[in-house]
């Protein structure tokens, strides 16, 4: 970890957001001096985002708390295109108002994360069509294209992956790298915005857009990317067995996401704690040096901060105390519904049926064969299981990401 003159790269430091950043002094120094708007990209490909995409709106918030303005770009232009970077298949192609609707709807989430105001720091949310949708594109070409190498654009891992496996790049991708540079020169031109943040995947679009800044306008701006957040076992940040975990409620019920962290890894614990919370470094280096048992605590307290940041401290306590009387009094949680097993076995499809999670014992048996069924967050795929209450209190069974039930013994 590097010493800083400035709040802002020393908490990034401290708490592990930066993987690279360019000319680390000079960005040091400016924003030890002055107030620095910086902005993050966001593609509207979906209703709420979800928490592959919460380190950066962290990042934003960290800039926001050490006295900076965060500026939130949401992609209504670059959306109509989709970002190539490190993706196997074009995405699909949303309409004008697929792309306004879930602007709107992931507007609510960052509201949560970030003060918006018309302050020195508060942040803004813009939409990048209102630039890229009026541009011509003979003059386009002119003015910004003479500025790209296509043999550097060719080298870059994000294109040169998708070349290597022969996989189709389209020309309206190829194209995705030159209008996010155009988005860090318009934003310089416009709210004076001088640094641009993201995650590791974006170290080429970033650079792209300092260098086309600097040719064009003679602006010294700034880049920083963090690193590829992964749990303990390798696999990447926020991806389970039953999909994404959306920051929506509307996508995901509060007891799933404070679940989500409860889950965590004990090697994870601290890590999670600095990136994900506000809690000061200390108490976090108090609770990851938890040992055995212990741990669990850490983790509680993890589960209530992150929920309690996204969803709101009402939310993150009515979890945890339904998770506390799931699991640790042996009763039903008052947000679960439950099913009296007579005798202390039933079988899966049955319980399925009877909580209403599928509407025959078929679609059962199908829910099962694709994976979406678990106990105990265990997944079950014989469509012949007994589930057996052994007294050890209730059984948590879960259908998908969304839908949760308690099995408990008659």
């Amino acid at each position: 970890m590097t010493d800083f003159a400035s709040d802002l790269l020393n908490t990034l430091s401290s708490r592990g957001y930066i993987h690279q950043t360019t000319d680390a002094a000079a960005l040091d120094a400016l924003a030890s001096r002055q107030v620095i708007p910086g902005y993050i990209g966001f593609d509207p490909t979906a209703p709420s985002l979800h928490v592959g995409s919460l380190v950066q709106i962290m990042l934003l918030r960290r800039l926001q708390r050490a006295g900076h303005k965060p500026i939130v770009l949401m992609g209504g232009g670059t959306g109509k295109i989709g970002d190539p970077s490190f993706k196997d298949e074009a995405r699909k192609l949303s309409s004008n108002d697929t792309i306004a609707t879930n602007i709107a709807s992931i507007k609510r989430i960052f509201e949560r994360f970030l003060t918006f105001g018309d302050g020195p720091s508060d942040a803004i949310m813009l939409d990048n069509a209102q630039w890229l949708d009026a541009l011509e594109y003979i003059p386009f070409l002119r003015e910004v294209g003479q500025h790209f190498s296509v043999n550097r654009m060719l080298s870059f891992d994000s294109v040169k992956l998708r070349l290597d496996r022969e996989q189709s790049l389209s020309f309206l991708e190829f194209n995705y790298m030159i209008l996010q540079a155009y988005d860090f020169r318009e934003l310089n031109a416009r709210h004076a915005c001088r640094l641009q943040m993201g995650g590791s995947d974006q170290w080429g679009n970033i650079v792209n857009g300092i260098e086309l800044t600097r040719r064009m306008d003679g602006v010294e701006v700034f880049g920083i990317t963090t690193p590829l957040i992964t749990t303990a076992d390798g696999g990447k940040m926020g991806k389970t067995m039953s999909g994404a975990v959306w920051l929506h409620e509307d996508q995901l019920p509060h007891f799933d996401y404070w679940q989500f962290w409860r889950n965590t890894d004990d090697r994870d614990v601290g890590k999670f704690l600095r990136l994900f919370t506000d809690l000061p470094l200390a108490e976090i280096a108090r609770l990851e040096a938890l040992e055995g048992a212990e741990i669990n605590a850490a983790k509680i307290v993890l589960a209530n901060e992150a929920t309690a940041m996204c969803r709101g401290r009402d939310a993150a306590q009515q979890a945890a105390e339904t998770a506390r009387r799931t699991f640790e009094e042996g009763s039903a949680g008052d947000s679960l519904p439950s099913l009296t097993v007579q005798g202390g076995q039933i079988p899966i499809v049955v319980a399925l049926t009877a909580l209403g999670f599928a509407a025959s014992n078929g679609e059962a048996r199908r829910k099962i064969a694709e994976g979406a069924v678990r106990l105990n967050d265990i997944a079950i795929r014989d469509a012949a299981y007994e589930v057996v209450l052994d007294g050890d209190g209730p059984v948590k069974i879960s259908l998908g990401k969304k839908r949760h039930g308690l099995l408990v013994a008659g």
